[in-house]
C-alpha cells in the first residue's frame, strides 16, 4: 500500500494523506458473502447510550470473512483483493476448487492467482493456515485462534502481526503484537504472514467531515463544560479539572488511568511475560 499527498489548495488538503489503493484489485463486494449491517446509534435494546460518539456516516455492509479456515487439505485461488469498510485491513476473495467462495484477511505478499490453503500439511507461505505445530519457529503468523476451533482473534487489524517463538510439548509460545508472550495450545490454528495494508496507520484524513462519513461524532473534552456536566469541567479559564490538579475522570467520576483487568481472571495463567517486562502477569 502507498500512500498519496494532495496539493495544499484547500485547508484541509494540507496535511491530508490518503490510501491509494493500488493494491485493490476488485470494487464491488461478493454480494452472496455480505449481510446489511444495522446502525445502532451507540444505543442499547432499551434504548440508553452505551457507547458515546456514535451516529451518522456513511451506509455499509458486513463482509463474511472466514476466520475459521476449516476447509483442510482444499486448495483455494485467490480471485481479488477488495476493500473492506469494516476493518482496517484489506480483504482477498479466494475461490476453492469445487467453486465455493469465500473472505480471508489479505496479508503481505498476496497477490491475485496466487493458491493458498489450510491444514496441517500446507506450505507454511503467506496465506496459508496451519496450526501451530506446523508451523516454523520464528515465523510471523496473524489470525491466531486463543482456544482450538474457536476461530482467530489475534492479530487481525492492518499491519499486525504475531511470532512464534518456540514450542514445548503442546504447548506454544508466541510473542503477541503487544510485546506480550503467551501460551497457545500447539492445535490452534494460525495464518502464516503479516496482515497487509500497513501503512493504515499513517493515514490523516485532513478534516472533520471525513470522521463523520465513518460514523464518528465529535467529542467535547470534559475541561470545556460546567461542572455539573463533568468532574473536569469549572474554573476560572483554562484549568485542568476545575481549577485544580485533580486526576482525570470520566463523565460519571471514575479516575482513569487505573488497571481494570481481573486479576484472578483464568487467562492469566497464559501469561509468560507481560507487555511491560517488570510484569510477569
Amino acid at each position: 500500500m502507498g500512500l498519496k499527498t494532495f496539493r495544499p489548495i484547500t485547508p484541509s488538503n494540507r496535511y491530508k494523506q490518503w490510501n491509494d489503493f493500488s493494491e485493490i484489485t476488485k470494487k464491488t463486494p461478493e454480494k452472496s458473502l455480505t449481510e446489511a449491517k444495522k446502525r445502532s446509534g451507540g444505543r442499547n435494546n432499551t434504548g440508553r447510550i452505551t457507547c458515546r460518539h456514535i451516529g451518522g456516516g456513511a451506509k455499509q455492509r458486513y463482509r463474511l470473512v472466514d476466520f475459521k479456515r476449516k476447509r483442510h487439505g482444499v486448495k483455494a485461488k485467490v480471485i481479488g483483493i477488495e476493500y473492506d469498510p469494516n476493518r482496517s485491513a484489506n480483504i482477498a476473495l479466494i475461490e476453492y476448487e469445487d467453486g465455493v467462495k469465500s473472505y480471508i484477511l489479505a496479508p503481505v505478499g498476496l497477490e491475485v492467482d496466487a493458491t493458498v490453503e489450510s491444514g496441517p500439511k500446507a506450505p507454511p507461505t503467506p496465506g496459508n493456515t496451519l496450526p501451530l505445530s506446523a508451523i516454523p519457529l520464528g515465523t510471523a503468523i496473524h489470525n491466531l485462534e486463543l482456544q482450538p476451533g474457536k476461530g482467530g482473534q489475534v492479530a487481525r487489524s492492518a499491519g499486525q502481526m504475531a511470532i512464534l517463538s518456540n514450542r514445548d510439548g503442546e504447548e506454544a509460545l508466541v510473542r503477541m503484537p503487544s510485546g506480550e508472550i503467551r501460551k497457545f495450545k500447539t492445535t490452534c490454528l494460525a495464518t502464516v504472514g503479516r496482515v497487509g495494508n500497513i501503512s493504515h496507520g499513517d493515514i490523516v484524513s485532513g478534516k472533520a467531515g471525513r470522521s463523520r462519513w465513518l460514523g464518528i461524532r465529535p467529542t467535547v473534552r470534559g475541561m470545556c463544560m460546567n461542572p455539573v456536566d463533568h468532574p473536569n469541567g469549572g474554573g476560572e479559564g483554562k484549568s485542568k479539572s476545575g481549577g485544580g490538579r485533580q486526576h482525570l475522570k470520566s463523565p460519571w467520576g471514575h479516575v482513569k488511568g487505573q488497571k481494570t483487568r481481573n486479576k484472578k481472571k483464568p487467562s492469566s495463567k497464559a501469561i509468560v511475560q507481560g507487555r511491560k517486562k517488570k510484569n510477569r502477569r
